[in-house]
């Protein structure tokens, strides 16, 4: 049995049991490796967000949410090193969390093999950056999925800092520059905010409302936009 295939094994045999318990050592023999060995994929399914807890103590063992379970991700090589570049490009975006949880994921359900591989492969392509942007605020990341009203402090072109309140509309990236498309309600219209130039957000806990804006309404006069996802979400 390789690793991707004991992954998907051990969250079914604790989600068979629950809420009983499993010992690392029963399911060392029950799998047929050592004890070392199921403990670091247990720690792996952890990192990757499977809900699995473990008691100390001579009666404890590892135990899971029955209602957790771990779908195959199928990634061949090939693909998972096309979903670490495209991660790996976004390490100085408001995501680069996420982006950093995320490959961390992938990495826990690839088989040893493949993930061996594919980080090699990696290591092998890079990202040529000009190395002056300072870092976007991480919670620009969360602004649209909160759907909240933000208070941001922001630094023009022309160094002038102001304090907006805006309704965050979607996001716009350009290179190595990520920009946060928002109702500004100091302006009373759309505006783009660069990410390097917030210098800081905070949730007013107010719900936005809801707003449609057309792509043409952004007027923006050198290149093209293209969506991310290019199959419409179903």
């Amino acid at each position: 049995m390789n690793r991707t295939d004991r992954l998907y094994a051990l969250v079914e045999e604790l989600r068979a049991v629950a809420p009983g318990r499993r010992s690392a050592a029963r399911l060392a023999e029950q799998f047929g490796v050592s004890t070392r060995t199921v403990e670091r994929d247990l720690r792996a399914l952890q990192e990757a967000g499977v809900p699995i807890w473990a008691d100390a103590g001579r009666t404890g063992g590892y135990t899971i949410d029955a209602r957790a379970t771990l779908p195959p991700l199928g990634l061949t090589v090939d693909e998972a090193l096309a979903v670490s570049i495209g991660l790996g490009a976004l390490a100085g975006s408001p995501f680069r969390d996420a982006a950093a949880s995320a490959a961390r994921k992938v990495t826990a359900v690839l088989a040893e093999d493949d993930a061996r591989r594919t980080a090699r492969l990696a290591s092998r392509v890079h990202l040529l950056e000009s190395g002056d942007r300072a870092e976007p605020p991480t919670g620009l990341a969360r602004a649209l999925a909160d759907g909240l009203v933000l208070r941001m402090t922001y630094r023009d072109a022309q160094g002038s800092e102001s304090v907006r309140l805006v309704e965050p509309l979607g996001y716009i990236g350009k290179g190595e520059d990520w920009y946060l498309v928002a109702w500004c309600r100091l302006r009373d219209a759309v505006r783009v905010f660069r990410g390097d130039r917030v210098l800081g957000v905070e949730e007013t806990g107010e719900r936005a409302p809801a707003r449609v804006v057309s792509v043409a309404e952004l007027d923006i006069p050198h290149g093209v936009l293209r969506p991310v996802l290019r199959d419409p979400v179903r």
